[in-house]
């Protein structure tokens, strides 16, 4: 298949099976360079925006509707999480998804409803009210996690977005072995080599007691000298 690049953000992500058709068992690859949409990221890492994406798609036709896998391969860019130096890098995310006729959902809507009126007409005190509508709440649930086609459009950035969110690493490191920063100066470790080191400090609280420490040591020595003089 040859590879066609879509130079506008809008629409970039939306394909039309018009080509596929509704024949179960047919099916159609596709691939595209798309530009990366904002705020694919995580804390430290991320794809830029605009970064250009390498999709390949493959769609089939099913009863139901159309099921769509694919790869995307997008460049990365953030810092490391242990030095904080810049880290770039890419991701290969896969993913599946039915992709419903829009059609198959408003047929079981009406057989939804059917079965409400039904209902309604058998019983109609306030238990059954309640009941009713603590169906159409899940009912409703159930179809916010179903993804349905736009007529012949389908629209694969939630499932991409998804996709390449949740490979993105949670802890990228500029290299396997990165000793990170040193906790006393901030200073990178890698750079400032094995020998780096500091002064132990002194605990303030045992500043006063060091300095008495000291002069009585002098004294000491002062005492020490002058009995060496005498006995000489």
């Amino acid at each position: 298949m040859p590879n066609t690049r879509t130079h506008t953000p809008r629409g970039a992500l939306v394909f039309d099976t018009r080509l596929l058709g509704r024949q179960a068992g047919s099916s159609l690859t596709q691939k595209r360079t798309v530009p990366a949409p904002d705020n694919l990221r995580l804390e430290l890492i991320g794809v830029p925006e605009g970064a250009d994406v390498a999709l390949e798609v493959r769609f089939e036709a099913v009863s139901e509707g159309v099921l769509a896998t694919g790869t995307a391969t997008a460049p990365l860019a953030g810092e490391c999480a242990r030095c904080l130096a810049p880290v770039t890098s890419s991701v290969t995310a896969g993913f599946q998804e039915l992709y419903l006729y829009a059609d198959g959902r408003h047929e079981k809507h009406d057989r939804h409803d059917k079965h409400e009126k039904y209902d309604k007409h058998e019983k109609y005190d306030r238990h059954d009210r309640h009941d009713k509508y603590d169906r159409h709440d899940e009912h409703e649930e159930q179809d916010g996690d179903e993804r349905y086609l736009d007529g012949d459009l389908l629209d694969l950035e939630p499932a991409f977005r998804d996709a390449v969110v949740l490979a993105l690493p949670m802890s990228p490191v500029c290299r396997e072995d990165c000793p990170g920063l040193c906790a006393e100066c901030g200073a990178p470790l890698a750079d400032a080599g094995p020998g780096h080191r500091h002064e132990e400090a002194v605990d303030p609280r045992w500043a006063a007691l060091k300095d008495l420490d000291d002069q009585a040591t002098d004294q000491m020595d002062r005492r020490a000298g002058a009995i060496d003089l005498q006995e000489g």
